[in-house]
């Protein structure tokens, strides 16, 4: 598949990830599955309560690994909880890409054709957006090139800055990798 139809399936929005409607909206989760806030928080709202008691049933998960729970009241049929961080740290672009990885690995299980993400990593887990972007849409462009069911993969930001991040990110998937630039105050 070529670069421009892997970019044809994903499709990035300013929104909330609680009204896509899509097969599955992903959680950015944390390994105890404790839907607090943040997209996790919005998701345990809108969704209800039997979405944070499936997770209870369920327990921990490890970091880099996706488990599926019912969508509640959303619109969507399923949660998948993509796991990138513990409670009370912070994650790294591996494991956002791992997070990723699973879960597009549950949704094919699931055969599900539409997913909406939001940018794992960029709440809590304190990630910038553009490691995020990267991370993400590196890991959502292979896994397109390598065959997948996943007619529509929908990114949902909330903020106008991850949005930009995740933009300039799609331009340049499939791409070498460019060196990171270090921050202002970086060494």
């Amino acid at each position: 598949m070529d670069l421009d139809a892997i970019k044809a399936r994903i499709e990035l929005r300013l929104g909330d990830i609680t009204e896509a409607e899509v097969d599955a909206i992903i959680n950015a989760a944390n390994t105890d599955l404790i839907l607090g806030a943040g997209v996790s928080g919005a998701i345990g709202r809108k969704g209800g309560k039997v979405i944070q008691d499936e997770c209870d049933r369920i327990g921990m998960v490890p970091v880099g690994e996706a488990v599926v729970t019912s969508a509640g009241g959303l619109k969507a049929k399923y949660v998948i909880h993509a796991v990138s961080m513990e409670i009370g740290h912070f994650t790294s672009e591996e494991n956002v890409a791992l997070a990723t990885r699973s879960a597009l690995r549950r949704a094919e299980e699931l055969k599900l054709r539409t997913v909406a993400f939001p940018a794992i990593g960029t709440g809590a887990a304190a990630l910038a957006p553009e490691y995020s972007a990267r991370a993400m849409l590196e890991t959502i462009g292979r896994h397109l090139a390598a065959g997948s069911g996943l007619e529509r993969i929908h990114i949902v930001l909330f903020k106008e800055d991850a949005f930009e991040a995740f933009r300039e990110a799609l331009e340049h998937v499939g791409e070498p990798r460019r060196p990171r630039r270090p921050r202002q105050g970086e060494g």
